[in-house]
C-alpha cells in the first residue's frame, strides 16, 4: 500500500513586515488526520503564519500547492463580527457560496455547542462569539481546520467538546493555543516557530519541553564547540525557562503545603467559636463573606455562601460560562452589594487588577511610556528597576521598549498588562484570565511570580495546567448559586464531578470525606517499594549527576565536534536522556516524600 501524498505543502515561505522578517524558509506539509499544535513565543509569528496557510495572507517567497477540492476551515485569534445581527448569522456566514440553502448544518452544529443562535454578536459573552466562531469554520465541512487560540473564553465543558471534535476529525487540524491539557489531549506532531525557523516533530505536545531543551541545549554545545560567544539572545530566550522548569519541583512542594494550610484553615472555621477565632485572625484575615446571596431578576447566582479567605491563600474560582464567576468576585472585593449576608475585607488592603479586556493599555503609548511615564526606572517590589531591564524580565527585547502598544500582538498586550499589574505595590491581586494568548513561556513566568507573591490572589481561569499549579484552593460554581470550595488541584475537582456529581447541599465543602471508613482504610505507612525508592533514588541522582557532568567536561572540548562527530552525537543524546531521568526520579522522589510526610503528620 502505498503512502498518501501530502493535502497541503509549502516550499521555501519567507514573509517580512517591514525590517522585521517573521520567518524565512519555511518548509512545511500536511497529510490528511494530521493533528498538529503550533507553538513558539508570542510575536514570534504563528497568527500570521496560519493565515498564511489559510491564504488570508500572500507571504513575500515560496511555492504552495493544495491537492484539488480541498476545503480550509479558518477560525482567526480575534474574530470580526460587524455586520452580522444574530450569531446564526455569522455561524452560516461560513457556508460556501454554492451550499448557502443548506442551513441544517448551522443549525446542528449551534445545537451541539448551545449557541443562543438568536443573540446580537455585540451583546454576547466571549464564550458565545468563540463557539460561534468555531461553528463558522467548521460549517464548510473542510478537510484542513485552522484553529488560533479556539480554548479562549471557553469553559470546560466547552472545551472538551472541542477536544471530542478534534480527536474524531477526519481531515487534518492546526492550533495555536496555550492550553497545554488541550494540546496534549489532541495534538499527535509540534511545529515548533522560533526565531523564524519552523521545526517539526512528530510526537504531540506533551514531549515538546523535552524536545525543546534537546534543541536548546545542542544549539548551545554546538555554538560552544565552534568557538563562538553564546548569543545574548539564545541565553535571553532560553536559559530562564530551563531554570524555572527546574525550580518546579520547589513550586510544587511549596503549594503542596499551602494546600494543607487551607484544609485546615477550612477545619477551623467549622468547629471553633467564630468570635474567638476572628479575634485570633484578625490580623492576617483578607476576606470575610457571611451568609451572602445575590440575584438578577429572577436568577440566582449566588446563594448563602459563607467563606473566609486568610492571607497568602491563592484562590481559582471555576465554573461555566454564565455560572457567576465575574459576580462573585464583585461581591468578594465589594464591588457590588450583596442582597443578604455581608462581606468584610481586611484593613489596607491594596488591591492590584488584571483586566482581560485590557481597557488601561493606551495603544498609542509606547512599551515605556506605559510603565514608566516619567524618567527611565520604575519602582517594583522595594526598589528601583530600569525600565527596559524590567520588561525584559517579561521576555520583551530592549528595542520593542519604544515600539507602540499597537504594534504588539494579543499575547504581548497581555504580558505588557502583567508587567504593569504586578509594578504596582498590591498585596491583594485580582487576576481575571490572565492566561488568555500567553505563549507557554510567559505562562511558567507567571506562574513562578505568583509562587513569589506573598499576598493573596483572586484567579478566574479555565485553563487546567495553571490553576493546577497556583490555586491553593478553587471555588466552584455550578450555575444554580451554590458555591462550593475544593482543595486541592482542577484536574482532581473535574474527575470528581465526572464520577460523582455534586449534591446541591447547603455549604458542603466538595474535599470533605465522608464515610469515617475512609479514614481507617487510608494508607498509614509507605509500601516496602516506596521506602526503598525513597531511601536509595538520591544516591542514584548523584550518580547521574556527576556522569552529566563528565559528558559536559567532555563535550566542552572545542575539538571534539570536528574531530569525532559521531562521539559528540552520543554525549549529546546520553545527556539529554540523563536530563529526562534525573526529571523523572525528582519527580518520584518529591510524590514519595510528600506522601511520608502525610503520613507523618496524621501519626
Amino acid at each position: 500500500m502505498g503512502i498518501e501524498a501530502p493535502i497541503y505543502t509549502i516550499r521555501g515561505a519567507k514573509l517580512s513586515f517591514g525590517l522585521k522578517e517573521l520567518f524565512s524558509g519555511v518548509d512545511l506539509y500536511i497529510n490528511r488526520g494530521d493533528k498538529i499544535c503550533l507553538v513558539g513565543r508570542n510575536g514570534c509569528g504563528k497568527s500570521t503564519l496560519l493565515k498564511v496557510i489559510a491564504g488570508e495572507i500572500e507571504p513575500d517567497e515560496g511555492e504552495f500547492f493544495v491537492q484539488p477540492g480541498v476545503r480550509i476551515g479558518y477560525m482567526p485569534q480575534e474574530p470580526d463580527f460587524g455586520g452580522f445581527a444574530t450569531l446564526r448569522e455569522v455561524v452560516e456566514s461560513g457556508l460556501p457560496k454554492n451550499e448557502k440553502n443548506q442551513t441544517y448544518r448551522a443549525d446542528k452544529l449551534m445545537e451541539y455547542f448551545g449557541i443562543a443562535a438568536e443573540q446580537n454578536p455585540q451583546e454576547a459573552s466571549g464564550g458565545e462569539r468563540r463557539k460561534a466562531a468555531l461553528a463558522k469554520a467548521l460549517i464548510n465541512e473542510p478537510e484542513i481546520l485552522l484553529l488560533d487560540e479556539p480554548t479562549n473564553h471557553l469553559d470546560i465543558a466547552a472545551i472538551e467538546k472541542l477536544e471530542e471534535i478534534v480527536q474524531k476529525f477526519s481531515g487534518a487540524v492546526i492550533i495555536i493555543s496555550h492550553d497545554r491539557s488541550f494540546l496534549s489531549h489532541v495534538s499527535g506532531t509540534t511545529f515548533w516557530l522560533d526565531r523564524g525557523i519552523l521545526r517539526r516533530n512528530n510526537k504531540g505536545f506533551s514531549a515538546f519541553e523535552e524536545w525543546e531543551d534537546q534543541v536548546i541545549d545542542q544549539e548551545i554545545i554546538e555554538q560552544k564547540a565552534l568557538n563562538k560567544k553564546i548569543a545574548e539572545e539564545t541565553e535571553w530566550l532560553h536559559k530562564g525557562v530551563t531554570a524555572r522548569r527546574k525550580r518546579n519541583m520547589g513550586r510544587l512542594r511549596r503549594l503542596q503545603q499551602l494546600r494543607a494550610e487551607r484544609r485546615e484553615q477550612i477545619k477551623a472555621v467549622g468547629s471553633v467559636n467564630m468570635e474567638v477565632e476572628t479575634a485570633e485572625m484578625r490580623s492576617k484575615m483578607v476576606i470575610e463573606a457571611k451568609h451572602i446571596s445575590k440575584s438578577f431578576g429572577a436568577k440566582q447566582i449566588v446563594k448563602d455562601f459563607s467563606l473566609r479567605v486568610i492571607k497568602g491563600n491563592k484562590l481559582g474560582v471555576v465554573g461555566p460560562n454564565g455560572s457567576g464567576k465575574t459576580t462573585l468576585i464583585k461581591l468578594l472585593t465589594k464591588k457590588l452589594e450583596p442582597d443578604s449576608g455581608f462581606v468584610r475585607i481586611g484593613k489596607n488592603l491594596e488591591e492590584a487588577y488584571f483586566d482581560q479586556n485590557r481597557l488601561t493599555l493606551d495603544p498609542k503609548k509606547t512599551l515605556w511610556k506605559t510603565l514608566c511615564n516619567e524618567g527611565d526606572h520604575i519602582w517594583v517590589r522595594g526598589h528601583f528597576r530600569h525600565v527596559v531591564a524590567y520588561l525584559k524580565d517579561f521576555l520583551f527585547a530592549p528595542e520593542q521598549a519604544q515600539c507602540p502598544v499597537a504594534a504588539l500582538s494579543g499575547g504581548e498586550k497581555n504580558r505588557l498588562m502583567l508587567a504593569l499589574v504586578l509594578a504596582k505595590p498590591s498585596n491583594f491581586l485580582v487576576l481575571d484570565e490572565p492566561t488568555n494568548d500567553l505563549d507557554m513561556d510567559t505562562l511558567d513566568l507567571l506562574q513562578e511570580m505568583l509562587d513569589e507573591y506573598e499576598g493573596t490572589v483572586l484567579i478566574v481561569s479555565h485553563d487546567r495546567d495553571f490553576m493546577d499549579k497556583v490555586a491553593t484552593s478553587l471555588l466552584y460554581m455550578k450555575g444554580d448559586g451554590s458555591v462550593y470550595e475544593h482543595v486541592g488541584s482542577y484536574t482532581e475537582l473535574l474527575e470528581k464531578l465526572k464520577n460523582k456529581p455534586i449534591k446541591n447541599e447547603h455549604k458542603k465543602v466538595i474535599t470533605q470525606e465522608e464515610p469515617k471508613t475512609r479514614e481507617k482504610n487510608k494508607t498509614v505507612k509507605l509500601s516496602f517499594k516506596e521506602q526503598y525508592l525513597l531511601d536509595n533514588l538520591p544516591t542514584e541522582l548523584e550518580k547521574l549527576e556527576k556522569a552529566n557532568q563528565a559528558i559536559e567536561i567532555a563535550l566542552a572540548n572545542p575539538n571534539l565536534y570536528t574531530d569525532d562527530p559521531q562521539k559528540f552525537d552520543e554525549l549529546t543524546k546520553s545527556l539529554a536522556s540523563n536530563k529526562e531521568k534525573i526529571a523523572e526520579m525528582e519527580n518520584q522522589w518529591l510524590e514519595i516524600q510528600l506522601k511520608a510526610e502525610e503520613i507523618a503528620d496524621k501519626a
